[in-house]
């Protein structure tokens, strides 16, 4: 059975292109949400097994969204990992790393460091 991931990023070229890698996979089914407003909603009707989000964007931030998550009763427990451009790639690994207890992995993120990373969350679900 498929995984579910949730990516929610601004940048639709980006979303557009996570979901066709990931799905290409075999492994997963991406759904794409482009503001983070819509985000609780989507994670809601998806139910999704992870969480792809990204720090910044024009209409509320990936700290107040994944708050609202973590509040949820259903989706509470759902796995987040934060992309960002705020971190470079020598500062995190390249499965992510923690910083200040949420898990961020540095933008442009290469495919294999990103099914590593959400390989290694769902497994501890």
């Amino acid at each position: 059975m498929k995984k579910k991931i949730l990516v929610v990023d601004d940048e639709a070229g980006l979303t557009r292109m996570l979901k066709r890698s990931l799905e290409a996979t075999g492994k997963y089914e991406v759904r794409e949400e482009n503001t983070g407003v819509h985000a609780l909603s989507a994670a809601k009707e998806f139910k999704p097994d992870l969480i792809l989000l990204d720090v910044m964007m024009p209409d509320t931030d990936g700290g107040s969204v994944a708050a609202q998550i973590e509040e949820d009763e259903l989706l509470g427990r759902t796995p987040i990992v934060f992309l960002t451009a705020i971190v470079k790639k020598g500062e995190v690994d390249s499965t992510g790393s923690p910083i200040g207890g949420r898990t961020f992995l540095a933008k442009p993120v290469r495919l294999d460091d990103l099914t590593a990373c959400i390989e290694h969350h769902l497994e501890k679900r």
